[in-house]
């Protein structure tokens, strides 16, 4: 059961820990908005408060739009998801180690099992949709097609770029901008009307701020900032200002608190408006034979969670979440009938230590 006094006070606790600038989260169960606060400021130096239509870099957010298009498309017969990315996109053919050409379907890319990656760190011309360039998108697919995979596709899993190539699959099969097709499908149907790769109001937009040693500092241009996992990643945040930098399907949209729990909303509540009930239970289902961590495997949009105990969940079984690197965290209980949204403008505190883990204990508690 949801515990909105929880929920203050973990938001209350990172505030006031200087450990997050400001934040929106917006919860549902069973249909109905339960709990709705944007707290602290979206510009800390102007002293702008955190209002709930704030907009936001949506980093990887961008990944399950992206999918929910491409599923759109397979259920109006427009591709389908066990086809070689070749069909759609004849250039992509990445190489095993051993020279080899295996088969990479559109559902290795959807389940991350494509055999790509996020680290092409050696070759600067990569950008994996954080950092600004001029490429287009299939100047950038043809760059990651010259690299090596990691391993035989469908045999693993390893968190990639596989989105940013369904994106050059999506906007192939629709004809346009993959822009027009998210639009198309997703978000101009569910009217999630500040969500595109581009911001419709800059007034409304967040500054960034990435962890500091003792608060968070503003993002500069570019920002490298060290990551949770023992590397560094580097931030442009004027990337989503320039109209030159490819659509990238893994990372490039901005979005809203509300207009991103409509998303969730529709998912968990059948499709609504944009896919059919079948479609939208197996974008949340697992998709993969093997757990990618412990208690963990993964489905068409997110984590899925196998086993809470061993994920080290306190939610039931079959919840699907993940995030975004800029600072956001979403979540679907489909037990509880949950959907959450936490977007904040703090990386990585918000996405990726204490604060989401509390965060989601306060809104999932839930005993089997």
């Amino acid at each position: 059961m949801t515990d909105t006094k929880s929920i203050d006070a973990v938001i209350d606790d990172a505030l006031a820990s200087k450990g997050l600038v400001g934040v929106v989260v917006m919860v549902a169960r069973e249909g109905q908005l339960v709990y709705s606060r944007a707290a602290g400021l979206a510009d800390r130096e102007a002293g702008e408060p955190m209002r709930e239509d704030t907009i936001f870099r949506a980093a990887s957010l961008t990944k399950p739009l992206v999918a929910a298009t491409i599923l759109a498309m397979a259920e109006r017969g427009l591709l389908a998801i066990d086809d070689p990315v070749t069909v759609y996109l004849p250039y992509f053919r990445p190489l095993l180690a051993d020279g080899t050409e295996p088969v990479i379907t559109l559902r290795h890319l959807l389940t991350h099992t494509a055999g790509l990656t996020y680290d092409y760190s050696h070759d600067p011309r990569i950008s994996a949709g954080l950092t600004d360039t001029n490429a287009s998108l299939e100047d950038m697919l043809r760059l990651i097609a010259e690299q090596p995979l990691s391993y035989v596709p469908g045999n693993s899993w390893l968190y990639s770029v596989a989105i940013d190539v369904l994106g050059g699959v999506a906007a192939t099969v629709h004809g346009a901008t993959l822009g027009e097709a998210v639009e198309h499908y997703v978000t101009g149907p569910l009217g999630m009307t500040d969500t595109a790769f581009r911001v419709t109001d800059r007034n409304r937009l967040a500054v960034p701020y990435a962890d500091g040693e003792t608060e968070p500092v503003r993002m500069g241009e570019p920002h490298a900032a060290p990551n949770p996992w023992g590397g560094e990643t580097t931030f442009s945040p004027n990337r989503i200002f320039n109209e030159q930098a490819f659509q990238s399907g893994g990372a490039g949209m901005a979005t809203t608190a509300p207009d991103f729990l409509r998303f969730l909303e529709a998912i968990l509540h059948g499709g609504k408006s944009i896919l059919g009930a079948e479609m939208a239970a197996q974008a949340m289902a697992n998709q993969i034979d093997f757990e990618r961590e412990p208690g963990a495997g993964f489905s068409f949009l997110g984590s899925y969670t196998v086993d809470p105990a061993r994920a080290g969940h306190d939610w039931p079984a079959g919840t699907v979440n993940w995030g975004g690197i800029y600072g956001h965290i979403w979540s679907i209980d489909p037990v509880q009938r949950i959907s959450a949204v936490s977007l904040s403008n703090t990386a990585f505190y918000g996405g990726e230590k204490a604060y989401p883990q509390a965060l989601r204990r306060a809104i999932h508690a839930y005993s089997a």
